[in-house]
């Protein structure tokens, strides 16, 4: 039995892919959304995101180092620190992950390009070709420093406003990471020999 089909009047769609869209920013950086349901006000928060901001640079400063360290490592280390450049490139990208959702929680604006990265970042930026051992695993250590001194200043900074929530990330989530990985690549420079004398 054949069913008539009642043509209907149907607006067609225009399917065409829209290059190149511009609008307005929906919120600046540098901000954070006043009016949301959260116990710290607007003040608290920006001042908050602004130091998490600085922090998340200098995290993906180190992420990217760590990578780097890891395609260009050589010498008779080479197999045990491509590794753990690596592991500690994947754990820097759940840090850089974590630091960036606390922001947005916040009410604020992460950063996110290489070029503001770089602009903002306080861990000096190595050369772009290969460099000895020792200078990656001391540029690395550099940067863990300048990482673990901004957690202290940010816990205390989220003490003092009452920031539960930051100063946690700070300590528990940045710091204490930061910290092991700093002492692993850092048991790197202690000068054994490679080779015993019999």
């Amino acid at each position: 039995m054949a069913v008539a089909m009642k043509k209907q009047n149907v607006t067609e769609l225009d399917v065409t892919p829209h290059w190149h869209a511009q609008a307005k920013e929906i919120q600046q950086y540098g901000s954070v959304i006043e009016d949301m349901p959260h116990y710290l006000d607007a003040k608290v928060r920006t001042k908050m995101c602004e130091m998490l901001n600085q922090l998340l640079a200098d995290s993906i400063a180190i992420r990217d180092m760590y990578k780097k360290h890891h395609w260009q490592v050589s010498g008779p280390t080479f197999y045990q620190l491509h590794l753990l450049f690596d592991k500690h490139f994947e754990e820097q990208v759940e840090l850089v992950d974590t630091i960036a959702e606390r922001i947005q929680l916040l009410g604020g604006v992460t950063i996110a390009m290489g070029g503001d990265v770089a602009e903002l970042t306080k861990v000096p930026r190595p050369p772009r070709g290969k460099e000895e051992v020792p200078v990656q695993i001391s540029r690395l250590l550099e940067a863990h420093k300048i990482i673990m001194q901004q957690c202290k200043k940010i816990a205390d900074a989220a003490d003092d406003a009452g920031d539960d929530g930051t100063n946690d990330l700070a300590i528990s989530d940045i710091l204490r990471p930061n910290e092991l990985q700093s002492w692993f690549i850092g048991q790197h420079l202690v000068e054994m020999p490679l080779v015993f004398p019999k």
